[in-house]
């Protein structure tokens, strides 16, 4: 699509700039907000016992989607896809410990899209995988290519890792971990964070420069860390924890089941240490609700926000015991579902979608829509920039995730899932050799019964398995424009804990 055509769509869609009349700047900026292993726990998205007043309240100042899914339920590739608008088998980054450059050298990121069109490109926290909390205060597996400034902050929760609760000692990220922490929210990591985008807010308020500026929270991550007014907010004997049988697995295809009962010492919790370590996640996650709040209560102070889109999500999603499983790494909604919001200037307010199937790698090409900028050639998704102004205009039929997972064979066994506006179905190994899972939302949102063997809905799982094979079979396409693949990248070797220990 040439420029003149771009910039004819963007004016249609978003005519409000015309007539806001920005000071400063006619250009909008853009504040991505991205928490880490938040999922749709939220008030926005009607849930009655979470505490997120500030994200709820973004939620009224824009649009919601409530069929958002990430295309790889884990941090680094999460993130890498994107960022990029790729997906994982684009990327090629499957692991945790790889940088993106190794391998795609040339690929054009978000953020170093901005940079090249003379925006301020600013990262704060956590945007690529870093370790959590191993690599708090470091530069992670970042990319500089993307940025003009960088932010790492390094908080209270990192220096005091050692009060840390957790059910395998010395183990925090990858474990189940919590702590109600002394001292202010502004001493905590995330805290510090959004201290550090607010000092960005009000010196582009000041300049007039435009930014993409990226501030992306640690939380709710394990450790489930957070002030402990946060859990004196929650009732632990509150918390309901799922039921899940032996029985059940028997349903599933190997591969999901090994996906649910991967991670040994979180297998059947007893009851009381359960709620426990839900409390610990909804407390912490309104303490990642307060600091956004806190961010957008500047962006609104500065007058910044007549000018600014907001776009704020998640890397993926995340169990709290349905299924049995805690945490992410599966392929039920659960885990690929993600919240997402935008807002800003030219959006629809107070406006949710439900239905309709986005992907996190549209999130490139809907930024690059609203702003008026060149979408280049080389990414997958697809801007969903007419939904901001029509709820009932469609890009996609299905959203696409994928997943590997280790059965004892070699190699792992690779999962890709979609999720319709009523249906998920999930094929497990080439072509479906390892099984499939197809659930129905009108009468199954917990995904709880396998309908895959069932008669009466044979017609509707060929119909999805003809769409899945040729979903992946474009996910697997080397996009035009992008540049070199390097396949087989090599994880960095690492040491296994970096801690900090009381003197």
């Amino acid at each position: 699509m040439n420029q003149g055509i771009k910039l004819f769509i963007f004016l249609m869609i978003f005519p409000v700039l015309g007539v806001q009349g920005q000071a400063k700047s006619q250009k909008l900026n853009v504040l991505f907000i991205v928490s880490d292993d938040l999922n749709c726990d939220l008030g926005a998205y009607g849930h009655a016992q979470a505490i997120t007043p500030n994200i709820d309240r973004l939620a009224q100042q824009g649009v919601l989607f409530g069929n958002a899914h990430n295309q790889y339920p884990w941090c680094a590739p999460s993130r890498a896809s994107f960022m990029t608008g790729l997906y994982p088998d684009q990327t090629q980054v499957k692991k945790l410990r790889i940088y993106l450059r190794q391998a795609l050298p040339k690929v054009i990121t978000l953020g170093q899209k901005f940079r090249k069109e003379n925006y301020h490109s600013v990262r704060i926290g956590k945007i690529y995988h870093y370790h959590n909390p191993r690599d708090i205060g470091t530069a992670g597996h970042d990319d500089n290519y993307s940025w003009d400034q960088t932010v790492n902050p390094y908080g209270r929760d990192k220096i005091e890792e050692y009060k840390i609760n957790t059910l395998k000692p010395k183990s925090y990220g990858g474990t189940l971990s919590w702590l109600a922490a002394d001292g202010t929210d502004e001493e905590q990591t995330d805290g510090i964070g959004a201290t550090e985008t607010i000092k960005f807010l009000d010196r582009f308020a000041e300049s007039g420069e435009n930014f993409f500026l990226a501030f992306g929270l640690y939380r709710p991550h394990t450790p489930y860390v957070a002030p402990k007014k946060y859990f004196d907010q929650y009732k632990t004997e509150e918390m309901e924890i799922p039921k899940s049988s032996s029985d059940y697995l028997k349903t599933l295809p190997l591969p999901a089941a090994i996906s649910i009962r991967e991670k040994k010492v979180q297998i059947n919790l007893e009851e009381g240490l359960a709620k426990t370590i839900k409390e610990a996640y909804y407390a912490t996650t309104s303490f990642v609700d307060a600091q956004i709040g806190r961010v957008l209560d500047k962006l609104k102070e500065t007058g910044l926000d007549k000018n600014t889109i907001v776009v704020f999500t998640s890397d993926h999603g995340y169990h709290l015991g349905e299924h049995g499983h805690w945490q992410k790494r599966t392929l039920f909604d659960n885990a690929t579902r993600v919240p997402l919001i935008l807002a800003g200037p030219g959006i629809n307010k107070n406006q949710k979608i439900m239905d309709a199937p986005i992907e996190l790698v549209d999130i490139y090409p809907t930024i690059m829509d609203i702003v008026g900028m060149e979408t280049p050639e080389f990414v997958s998704g697809k801007s969903f920039a007419p939904l901001l102004k029509d709820s009932k205009a469609r890009v996609r039929t299905s959203a696409l995730t994928e997943l590997g997972v280790f059965t004892g064979r070699n190699p792992k066994v690779q999962g890709y899932s979609i999720k319709t506006d009523r249906y998920r179905l999930t094929q497990w190994g080439e072509k479906g050799l390892m099984g499939h899972e197809l659930y129905d939302h009108r009468f199954d949102k917990k995904e709880l019964n396998n309908l895959a063997d069932k008669i009466e809905y044979k017609s509707i799982k060929d119909s999805l398995i003809k769409v899945i094979n040729r979903r992946i079979a474009d996910a697997r396409k080397k996009p035009k424009g992008l540049g070199p693949q390097i396949a087989g990248t090599i994880e960095w070797g690492e040491p296994k804990y970096i801690h900090s220990q009381p003197k």
